[in-house]
């Protein structure tokens, strides 16, 4: 997730460098193809662009939103994943006898879940990190899985079945508690269809086109032309670049778990996370993660 406002050049450059090679491009052939083909360029009339770019803003808007939506959807999941990862602790607590080992072994097993959600949802593998937080036999368990975050959930419900045979949870409290592991299932379900349903790619393949018609026309329209090249090529970047903009932060929003800078910040809200369970359960709680100076955004 970006967190300042200053994002260096050399980012949006590297993410507009191909559209910007093509445009610049467009716009010398489009000052050469007069040379040439002055009777049959004389006739294009500025309306073409005109209608184009009305078409790409209405299209861009569209983009924009339902974008935005996807991506601020998987942050407020995050959210209420935070909360949940609280709650899960706080009722362990106060449910089970403070003597209770489970509560920390079910407590680093949330502090893992988090972390490994993360990485499923990113398709990165991190289990030797979280090997800390197992038990031998829990870890084994949870390596032979493919989906590593159910894993560790099933773990969480056979801990929990297992208390309330053995009497150390009344039925009030294995309810609440299996209530608080529902809503951490269900988030991590809803994360995952945002993962796996594609954004309809007809809509930027459609607008990358549009997008380069605009420059082509607005390019080689007569009313377009001015007395200085030179002027006519920078007028021409810089409205091209704008919806070229608009169109890949449209494109990078739609997918929050590509690991990339405008993600949402799985691992930045695990570490937080972990330093919350740890500090309910009284134990060493590492230096929180901070962001450089030089660092625009958190992963």
């Amino acid at each position: 997730m970006i967190i300042k406002s200053r994002i260096p050049i050399s980012y949006l450059f590297k993410e507009l460098k191909i559209p910007l090679f093509y445009v610049c491009l467009i716009a010398i052939i489009s000052g050469l193809l007069p040379i040439f083909f002055q009777s049959f360029l004389s006739d294009i009339p500025i309306s073409i662009a005109t209608t184009l770019g009305i078409a790409i803003s209405i299209l861009l808007s569209y983009m924009m939103n339902q974008s935005y939506e996807r991506w601020w959807e998987a942050r407020k999941i995050w959210g209420e994943i935070v909360n949940d990862s609280r709650t899960l602790v706080m009722q362990l607590s106060m449910y089970l006898n403070p003597e209770n080992k489970d509560i920390e072994v079910m407590s680093h097993r949330q502090i893992a879940w988090n972390y490994s959600l993360g990485s499923h949802l990113r398709k990165v593998d991190s289990l030797q990190d979280l090997k800390k937080w197992f038990s031998d036999k829990d870890f084994e368990s949870v390596s032979m899985s493919a989906n590593r975050p159910l894993s560790i959930l099933s773990l969480q419900s056979q801990s929990l079945a297992k208390l309330y045979r053995q009497k150390e949870l009344d039925k009030f409290s294995q309810v609440q508690i299996e209530t608080t592991l529902s809503r951490l299932t269900s988030s991590m379900g809803k994360c995952e269809r945002i993962k796996n349903t594609v954004f309809p790619p007809i809509y930027r393949y459609g607008l990358h086109a549009s997008i380069y018609l605009f420059v082509i026309f607005l390019s080689l329209s007569v009313a377009f032309k001015l007395q200085h090249f030179i002027l006519e090529f920078v007028i021409l970047v810089i409205v091209s670049m704008v919806f070229f903009f608009l169109e890949k932060a449209a494109f990078r929003l739609q997918d929050p778990f590509e690991n990339i800078p405008t993600d949402t910040p799985v691992t930045f809200i695990a570490e937080k996370i972990e330093g919350d369970i740890l500090q309910l359960l009284d134990q060493k709680v590492g230096p929180l993660p901070k962001v450089s100076n030089k660092q625009y955004y958190v992963l």
